[in-house]
Parts: structure tokens; sequence; C-alpha cells
């Protein structure tokens, strides 16, 4: 996540949520990501300090636990930076340019001068981020998918480039032979078939001979892996696309919530502040008077109970609502009580964090160093296979 500061309501809902879910499930990397942030605003830097921490501070408040999950810093690590570098050497100028998001930031954000190597790099940066971990899954919304497969497309090129060895057919005959003769038979068989088909059930066969034999280690495996894709041995694994289901929640007007549209909820809002600025939340504007009724698919608070709000209560607005039953203070009330209840454990945990910066700085300490034996294996692996360990 790109260091905005503290966070509000739509972060939680949109990317937080899932983070605190996954990590029960995965083993899961969360990082700051400040050179991100540089991409489009690398003229800022007096504030990415402060928010570096504030922004932590939000992600322990709502659940991420530094004993589940590696929280650390993108530029506490030069090896993203390195293999960032790397893969660009072979990556087609094409690929950055097509990256749907490119054009639209470009669009979007005519203020700044977007006109960088490093805005153009930005995603290749994130495939360097994905895959110096060799990730199995990348939690995304669908909007982000694309990037993920961009990573996809880097990690297949790398592994073409510089996967196969001199003698890597010899090499996955060698492993072959130390499966049972019923099954390399099968296993060379299902490789001819995928091929010269391309049939996911013959490469589902053969990736299941590869699994079941007992005999291959790790390093067996990965190579035979290649063998049959035809790309030699995988250094950098391609990952996978984990759609998380979000709930969009939008601003206090009903457009996006964001801190440049002025319409947020700080996840640490001020209780008062909240009543204050979800009663001042514009409503249906067809209910004028209270004796008029409304339509609640009109409303921006609306968006809120389909968040906070439990089936009874949404069904008692609609009645209220659409029959002028109730009036819009009324309706907004059981929103402002569930954001409140909602916040008073992140409150509580974040105020132990803020009394002790330290013990922050120490989590994202511990947390990068954990980060830094991973990337530094994987930095081995892509040296070696450049022909960069001399």
């Amino acid at each position: 996540m790109r260091p905005t500061g503290a966070l509000h309501l739509g972060h939680y809902h949109g990317a937080l949520k899932n983070w605190v879910r996954l990590q029960a499930d995965y083993e899961c990397f969360y990082f700051v990501a400040d050179w991100h942030a540089l991409t489009t605003h690398y003229e800022d830097r007096e504030i990415i300090e402060r928010n570096v921490y504030d922004m932590v501070v939000d992600w322990l408040a709502a659940g991420v636990d530094p004993e589940k999950s590696t929280i650390f810093i993108q530029s506490r690590l030069p090896e993203h930076a390195e293999l960032f570098t790397l893969l660009a050497m072979g990556t087609p100028l094409g690929w950055l340019e097509r990256v749907p998001t490119y054009k639209d930031q470009i669009e979007k954000l005519k203020d700044r001068d977007l006109a960088t190597y490093g805005f153009l790099g930005y995603p290749l940066l994130q495939a360097a981020d994905i895959l110096i971990y060799k990730a199995g899954f990348v939690p995304v919304g669908e909007d982000q998918a694309s990037h993920v497969e961009l990573t996809r497309e880097v990690a297949r090129r790398f592994n073409h480039l510089y996967g196969r060895e001199a003698d890597f057919d010899e090499l996955a005959l060698a492993v072959i032979k130390k499966m049972s003769k019923a099954d390399s038979k099968a296993f060379d068989a299902a490789r001819k078939a995928y091929q010269q088909t391309g049939t996911e059930e013959s490469l589902g066969q053969a990736r299941a001979l590869i699994a079941g034999s007992g005999a291959l280690s790790g390093a067996d495996r990965d190579r035979l892996e290649g063998y049959l894709r035809g790309t030699g041995k995988t250094i950098l694994p391609e990952p996978a696309v984990l759609l998380t289901e979000v709930s969009k929640l939008p601003g206090l007007d009903g457009a996006k919530m964001s801190k440049s549209y002025g319409n947020t909820i700080a996840m640490r809002e001020e209780p008062a502040e909240i009543e204050r600025k979800i009663k001042r939340m514009p409503t249906d504007p067809k209910r004028v008077r209270r004796t008029d009724p409304g339509n609640p698919e009109d409303c921006p608070v609306w968006q809120f109970h389909q968040v906070y709000s439990d089936l009874e209560t949404k069904a008692w607005v609609v009645k209220g609502c659409t029959t002028a039953g109730i009036g819009c203070l009324e309706c907004k009330q059981p929103v402002i009580d569930a954001i409140k209840k909602e916040q008073e454990p992140w409150r509580e945990r974040a105020e132990a964090y803020l009394s002790n910066p330290k013990q922050v700085h120490w989590i994202v300490e511990v947390g990068t160093e954990r980060a830094r034996t991973v990337a530094r294996e994987t930095m081995r692996d892509v040296r070696e296979a450049m022909g960069l360990r001399y």
C-alpha cells in the first residue's frame, strides 16, 4: 500500500479487512510501497516518513498481526530495485505502455508531470515486488488483475531467457529415471500430448505424476515442470490472482472515498466528528420535507447501510424511506452507531502503539529483516541464472 498517511474506512473495507482474514490462511507479506509513492509524488518527500508510520499504525489497529504476517518498508530492501533493473533488461517497452492504468493515471493526474521513467516502469517494479518473494497468490480486485497478468508474463519471459541450462534436457531425463517405470512412461506420454495439443487435461496429468512421485526433490519437481512446459527451470514462479471479495464504501458525498475529494471518514476519526460528518451527508434530493417519500437507491447513506446494517435494519430503512415513515436523521443513526462500534477496538489497539512509537519502528525493523532473508535467496537464484555470480 502506498504511504498516504492515516487510512480511511474505504481503505479498510477495500483491502485491510481482507489482509486480516488472509493472514490466518497464508504466509503474507504486507509492505509500505514508498518507492511507488514517489512515482507520482516525487516532489513530496517531506510527508513520506510521517505517512509511513501513520499507515502502519492503522494496519496494526485493524488487526494485521506482525506475528502472523511480515510487515516491512519497500525502500529498505535494495534487492527490490536490483530485480526491477534486471527484469527491465528483457521486458519489452510495449508491455508497459499497454497497462490499462498507465494512460488512465496520466489522464487523471494532469496536474503532475508523469513523463518519467519511474512512472512508466512502476508496473515492472510491482512485478519485482511480487516475484522477489516467489508469491503464489496476489490478492487484488478485478481492476488490478492486469498488473498480475503482466507479472506472470515477465516471469514467463525471464524463465524462458534464463531457465534453460546448457544440459537441461539431459538433467531432466535423469530426473525422470528416478520415477517408477510406469510413472515415467505415463509422464512422457502426457508431456508429448500437452506439447502437441496444449490441453489442460494433459498438463494436469503430467503435474499429478510429478506431485505424486515421492522420489523427487523440490529441485527435481521444478526441473520437470520446466521440461513439461518447454521453458526450462522455473526461477521466478508465476503468481496467480486471488480475487478478493471487497465491500465498496463510497465517500460521504456518494463519490469514491478519497482524501483529495474531502469526503472521508478516517479509521481513527473522533466519535463526535463521525456523528457530525454522517449527519451532514446528503440524502435523496427528492426528500425536501420530512413528509416526502424517498428512494434508498438514490441516497449515499444507503450505501453505508449496505456495509454496516443487518437485514432487519435495511428492511426498516427501505420501508421508512419509501413511506416517509422515518426522517433522514433517524435513518443515519444506525450507521453512526455501527461505525463507532467498529472503531472501538481499532482505537484501543492504536493507542498502545501511538504511546510507544519505538514499538512500531521495531515491528517494521523485524519484518524488514525477515523479508530481506527471502529476497536475498531469490536474488542468488536470479544472479546465478543470469550469469552474474562471478
